[in-house]
C-alpha cells in the first residue's frame, strides 16, 4: 500500500501560494499583451513566441485548478522522504503535455488565416460546427472517465505511481497533463474559436476547469456547458454574423 504523508499547513499553504501567484503574474500578462495579439497577431507569430504565449495561457488558466492534484503527489513523495523538488518536478511535466499540445492551435490558427484572405465567408460555420462538437463531447465516456481521475487527486497519484526520483515525477505530472487536456481539450478548442485571447471567455473557461475538477458535484457542470455549447453553435450556423 502506498504510504501518504499528512502536509504540514505552511507547506501545503506554500505550495498553493506559489500556484496561485504564478497564475496570477501570467494573467497581469497575458492582460497587458492582449491588445497587441488578437487573433491576426497570434496567427502570424513564430513558432517560440506563441509556445510561450501559450505556456503562460496555461498557467495562467490551469494552476489554480491543478493546486489539488498537486498537494496529492507532494503528500505522497513526503512520504518517501524525497522532500519538495518533486513536486516542482511533476508540475514541469504537467506544463510539458501542455506546451506541446500548443502546437496544434498554432498550425490550425496559421492555416486559418491563409484562408481567411481567400474566403472569409465559410470560417463562422466552421467555429460554429467545432462550438457544437465541443458540447457533444461534454456528454462522452472518455470526458467522463478523464474528469473522475481529476476529481481524484490522491487516488490518482497512488494509481500512478512511477517511483521515486525526477523521472517518475516527470511522468506523474505528463500523465495528469495528458487526462487535464482529456478533460479540457473541447473548451480550449472553444476558446480559440471565441479568441485566445480574449481575456473574458479566457476567465470564464478557466472557471468551469476549476469548478468542474474541484466543486463538489462539479462533475454536473459539463452536462450544463455542453448544452450551452450545442445551443451556441446551432445559433452561429444560423446567424454566422455571432462570430
Amino acid at each position: 500500500m502506498q504510504q501518504v504523508a499528512r502536509l504540514p499547513r505552511p507547506l501545503s499553504a506554500a505550495i498553493v501560494a506559489v500556484l496561485l501567484v504564478c497564475a496570477a503574474a501570467a494573467w497581469l500578462i497575458i492582460i497587458s499583451q492582449a491588445g497587441s495579439m488578437r487573433m491576426g497577431g497570434i496567427a502570424t507569430m513564430g513558432a517560440a513566441l506563441f509556445l510561450i504565449t501559450w505556456l503562460v495561457m496555461m498557467v495562467a488558466m490551469m494552476f489554480p485548478s491543478v493546486a489539488p492534484m498537486t498537494l496529492a503527489f507532494a503528500s505522497v513523495t513526503r512520504a518517501r522522504g524525497e522532500g519538495t523538488l518533486p513536486t516542482a518536478v511533476f508540475v514541469l511535466g504537467y506544463l510539458m503535455v501542455w506546451t506541446a499540445v500548443g502546437l496544434v492551435p498554432l498550425g490550425v490558427l496559421q492555416a486559418l488565416n491563409q484562408v481567411w484572405m481567400t474566403q472569409p465567408s465559410w470560417l463562422p460555420r466552421v467555429g460554429g460546427a467545432v462550438i457544437i462538437l465541443a458540447g457533444i463531447y461534454q456528454f462522452t465516456p472518455l470526458k467522463d472517465g478523464c474528469l473522475r481521475a481529476c476529481r481524484s487527486p490522491l487516488g490518482f497519484v497512488i494509481n500512478h505511481n512511477f517511483g521515486g526520483g525526477p523521472l517518475a515525477a516527470v511522468r506523474a505530472g505528463a500523465s495528469h497533463g495528458l487526462y487535464c487536456l482529456g478533460c479540457c481539450w473541447a473548451l480550449m478548442a472553444v476558446l480559440a474559436v471565441l479568441g485566445l485571447m480574449n481575456i473574458a471567455w479566457m476567465a470564464v473557461i478557466a472557471a468551469i476547469f476549476f469548478i468542474e475538477k474541484n466543486v463538489r458535484r462539479g462533475e454536473l457542470l459539463p452536462r450544463i456547458v455542453g448544452v450551452a455549447c450545442i445551443a451556441g453553435g446551432l445559433a452561429v450556423l444560423v446567424w454566422p454574423a455571432l462570430l
